[in-house]
Order: C-alpha cells, then sequence, then structure tokens
C-alpha cells in the first residue's frame, strides 16, 4: 500500500535533517515516524493523512502538557526542548484556523446537530473534531462550544 504524502514529507524531512546533521530536527522526526509506524502496526493499517495528523496533533498536545509541567517545576532547558519539538510537528500540520474561522465551524455544526444546551456538546464535538484536526487546539474548541451553548 502507498503511504500518505505526510508520511512521505517526514521522512523525506527527517533524511534532510541527517544531511544538514541537525541532531535535535533528526530527534523530533524519528520520534514523529516510529509513533506513526507504532500506529501502522498496532492497528494494522496504512494510516492516511488524517490519521497521520491526528498523530501529530496528539504528540503536540503532550509536548504542551509537558511545557506548563516542567515550567511550574522551573525546569525551563526541558520546556524550552519540548517547544522546539512543537515547533518542528507543527510544520506538518495544516495552517492554525484563526478565532473568526473556528467560530463559524462551531455555530455551523451547533446548527447542523441542532445543539441547545451542554447535554448536546458530543454531538457538537463529533462534528467538529474533523473538520479542526491538526489545525486548532481541542481544548480552544470545547471551551467555545461550551459558551456558546450556555
Amino acid at each position: 500500500m502507498a503511504d500518505s504524502a505526510l508520511k512521505q514529507q517526514l521522512t523525506e524531512a527527517m533524511k534532510d535533517a541527517m544531511r544538514a546533521k541537525d541532531k535535535e530536527r533528526l530527534g523530533t522526526l524519528r520520534l514523529a515516524l516510529s509513533e506513526v509506524k507504532r500506529v501502522e502496526v498496532d492497528e494494522r493499517i496504512d494510516p492516511d493523512d488524517a490519521r497521520v495528523t491526528a498523530i501529530l496533533d496528539k504528540m503536540i498536545k503532550q509536548r504542551r502538557e509537558s511545557v506548563r509541567q516542567y515550567e511550574a517545576g522551573g525546569r525551563q532547558d526541558l520546556a524550552d526542548q519540548e517547544s522546539r519539538e512543537i515547533q518542528v510537528l507543527q510544520e506538518f500540520l495544516p495552517e492554525a484556523l484563526d478565532e473568526a474561522e473556528l467560530t463559524a465551524i462551531v455555530k455551523a455544526a451547533i446548527a447542523e446537530t441542532g445543539a441547545e444546551s451542554m447535554r448536546d456538546m458530543g454531538k457538537v464535538m463529533g462534528v467538529v473534531k474533523p473538520k479542526v484536526q491538526g489545525r486548532a487546539d481541542m481544548a480552544e474548541v470545547s471551551k467555545q462550544i461550551k459558551s456558546l451553548l450556555d
């Protein structure tokens, strides 16, 4: 089966980092590719671009949490390392949505699902998530849905 275009991009970027002897970037790209490979093996699938995007999005979310914890613990050196990894991973995600675009998507999803209260939040998230995966922080999406459904 053919690899996803995004996985091929990651592989090419890894090769470029090897040639440039950029150890930090190379390490981050190897981590990303190993996570994609883990999903391939565990789930016995050939991930498409959407799945690879979800994997990268999850890795970025984990690193953001690590940055918060390192900064709270006074380890700015480790927080900076995680931040650099976030920057490398974000290069492979689609362009982030601005506030207005995100609001429009959320409002459209609320209208589409007929959501009226917080009990309908799951339905709205189910419609919004595939549209914004890798382009917006899901915690922000959640906050926006809550504010519009209150």
